[in-house]
């Protein structure tokens, strides 16, 4: 009775368990994919779900891993608890959200699973931020796929639009899947067999899913896990299957040899008999069940093998077969993704999104509002990247639209190379710590105008410092970060003094000069040898550089996500080191003559005329690189398109240069359009005119512009 007694309390114990409701969410529900482990400590009458704990906003990790609720301790749970029972979520209406965008400026706050059902994205890693539908980060799709698409899990059909429930592969762009069925697969293959179903890309895949809020395990697979999941692969057929048998210990029993040893079908492997029961000899081990002679009498081409195979052994041979299939189609798809692109080919594809039947205007006072009248424009509800740019500048009096926009573009890069998001000597910028940049957005927004600058035809960025454009990008693979990056700062000053320390005494006084710095990146310890200062000093890198900015470094990388360019910066990142990080190529004679491409006449005559006036044209622009004109390559080059750097998209149409000829040679002067980057060169008499007409026109040209 007392045992009975026992029996039905556990039992009623573990149904309460089940019921027991989560003091942060309030909710009871235990699906471990969706809003973690539901994890009840009884001794403290306190239950929480995993990651109601990771993503609230209000409490951290300060624990050992096995310590408490895997390393949150149960005071500091306590106190978060107390915190959100004075918010209010804005989805239920009720108490208790604990959960906040991490975009400073938004204020909505809502219980992690409530937070689900508002397309709320969670990112679990780094910082573990959250936020909301209209700040959540997004994908977007190149081109158009190719219908109808199915979600690679599940084999369902699947609407074609990227979205919160709709997910892509950044890889190979072909796998698609549901939200539900791309989470259910993350937990199940975990951290070690997550990967793309399509292309088997798995770090580029798994960083990608992390972003768009798919929580991936750090365990084995759950079918590694399973106690004896393989067991059956150890295990031979072991039946006899004949018309009647004879043996007297029953179908099952196989001797170790003689008439009553099970002998398996040669084919299958999943039909057996015993010898005597078969008529088979002692010393027979090939035999075909029923099935297969049937099967092998239809088809006479089927060859039967000329020794016995076990299940296992089938199996493991089906299953290496298998992997050097999928091993040869990644194969293929790698190669396939690394053809050699150039930036100008990768811009140019992107810039077909552009629609040259809808334009965008953006009116600029001068010069020095050029980044405030492009913030304006980004910030407007209706605003469409696809758009031509409209650029008017109010005291310009022609409104060239092309000249404009180079201009525009031009002096936009310049202007945002020197706002308060980077820091650092130019040219080698790195991203800045700024909680007003963080709380307006303005990472994000940075990011997206160099995306449009790029797409619509402005010049490379030049300025990132290589610790910048691996932290984005993770190229070169094998970098890491060095004094070099922290630029000319006091804290630079005090890193170096610990890097170039020649004895303890030395290193323990810079370290006591820096112990601000270091104990802020949690840096702060006793060092015993000389040589452990460059770790010291590697460690404090890595924070200052990369572990603290990882916020704005996320917020930055989904501006750059506009118009698609980030995701294919990450497959082409050696070609596009050169547009981002500096210095921008200098412009020279060799360089310009191969920009532009000549138009000769059909005459003889009129040719050599033209061949003499190019002769003229390579002179003179030696001349401009070696100093000795008015007017510089630059000069030139921005007469003649309306840049004066070669757009990292390239020029569209190419520069080209055609010719005329004047009854009178003293009033003929050179003449451009840049809408269509031609430029006209008048055919004179002599070389010392020609030079003087060239570098007249370009410099009174270069003076109208600087006015």
């Amino acid at each position: 009775m007392k045992a009975m007694k026992e029996e039905t309390t556990e039992i009623k114990q573990i149904k309460d368990d089940k019921d027991l409701i989560c003091s942060l969410c309030k909710r009871c529900d235990n699906i471990p994919e969706k809003y973690g482990e539901k994890i009840t400590l009884q001794q403290h009458n306190l239950t929480v779900h995993y990651f109601c704990l990771l993503m609230s906003s209000g409490i951290c990790q300060r624990g050992e891993e096995d310590e408490d609720v895997h390393g949150f301790l149960v005071n500091d749970i306590k106190k978060e608890i107390r915190r959100s029972s004075r918010l209010r979520c804005m989805h239920c209406k009720k108490v208790g959200a604990s959960v906040g965008c991490s975009i400073k400026s938004c204020r909505q706050m809502i219980h992690m699973p409530c937070g689900v059902e508002q397309e709320f994205i969670f990112q679990f890693t780094g910082l573990f931020p959250s936020f909301c539908k209209k700040h959540a980060p997004s994908q977007s799709c190149v081109s158009s796929p190719s219908l109808p698409l199915s979600c690679s899990v599940c084999l369902e059909p699947i609407e074609s639009v990227l979205s919160y429930n709709v997910l892509k592969c950044p890889a190979c762009h072909g796998s698609w899947f549901h939200r539900d069925c791309v989470q259910h697969y993350a937990h199940s293959a975990a951290m070690f067999f997550f990967k793309c179903t399509l292309c088997n890309n798995k770090d580029q895949f798994q960083q990608e899913m992390l972003r768009m809020g798919i929580y991936i395990p750090e365990r084995d697979a759950s079918w590694e896990l399973e106690e004896n999941a393989f067991g059956e692969l150890l295990q031979v057929y072991q039946h006899c299957d004949a018309v009647k048998c004879l043996s007297h210990k029953g179908r099952k029993h196989s001797s170790q040899s003689g008439l009553f040893e099970i002998v398996r079908c040669k084919l299958c492997g999943s039909r057996g008999t015993h010898r005597k029961c078969s008529n088979l000899r002692l010393y027979d081990t090939d035999w075909v069940c029923a099935d297969c002679k049937a099967a092998v009498e239809e088809n006479k081409s089927v060859q039967l093998p000329n020794h016995v195979e076990s299940p296992l052994a089938i199996r493991q041979e089906r299953k290496r077969l298998f992997k050097n299939i999928s091993d040869f189609h990644s194969s293929l798809i790698t190669k396939r993704q690394r053809v050699p692109a150039t930036s100008p080919e990768v811009l140019m594809d992107l810039a077909c999104q552009i629609s040259l039947q809808q334009s965008t205007e953006v009116l600029v006072g001068d010069d020095d509002g050029v980044m405030e009248a492009a913030l304006q424009v980004l910030r407007q509800s209706d605003f469409n990247p696809c758009c031509t740019l409209s650029v008017k500048f109010s005291k310009d009096k022609l409104n060239n639209n092309i000249r404009n926009q180079r201009r525009f573009l031009k002096r936009l890069v310049s202007k945002l190379q020197m706002s308060e998001i980077f820091e650092g000597p130019d040219g080698v910028k790195n991203l800045a710590l700024n909680s007003k940049a963080l709380r307006d957005d303005l990472y994000f927004e940075v990011g997206s105008l160099l995306a449009l600058s790029l797409i619509h035809g402005g010049p490379p960025v030049g300025f990132f410092s290589p610790a910048l454009y691996h932290s984005l990008f993770k190229y070169p693979t094998n970098y890491r970060p060095t004094l070099q990056d922290l630029g000319d700062t006091a804290f630079a000053y005090k890193i170096r003094q610990i890097a170039e320390a020649n004895s303890k005494k030395e290193l323990r006084h810079a370290m006591q000069s820096a112990s601000q710095y270091l104990e802020a990146a949690g840096c702060w310890r006793k060092i015993s040898k000389l040589s452990e200062k460059d770790m010291l000093v590697e460690d404090v890198l890595n924070f200052y550089l990369i572990i603290r900015l990882q916020l704005p470094l996320q917020r930055f990388r989904e501006g750059l996500r506009t118009l698609g360019l980030f995701e294919q910066v990450q497959m082409c990142t050696e070609s596009f080191y050169s547009v981002f990080c500096g210095p921008v190529e200098r412009l020279t004679a060799e360089s310009v003559m191969e920009l532009f491409t000549a138009r000769f006449s059909e005459e003889k005559e009129q040719q050599a005329k033209e061949n003499t006036t190019m002769n003229y044209w390579k002179q003179f622009l030696h001349e401009c690189d070696e100093g000795r004109c008015a007017a510089s390559l630059e000069d030139i080059l921005t007469f003649a398109t309306a840049a004066d750097l070669v757009p990292s998209i390239g020029f569209k149409p190419t520069p080209s240069i055609s010719f005329f000829s004047s009854p009178d040679p003293s009033c003929a002067f050179p003449q451009s359009h840049c809408d269509a980057n031609h430029l006209i060169l008048p055919i004179l008499p002599s070389y010392e005119l020609f030079k003087k007409h060239l570098d007249y026109t370009v410099c009174q040209f270069s003076v109208m512009q600087d006015i």
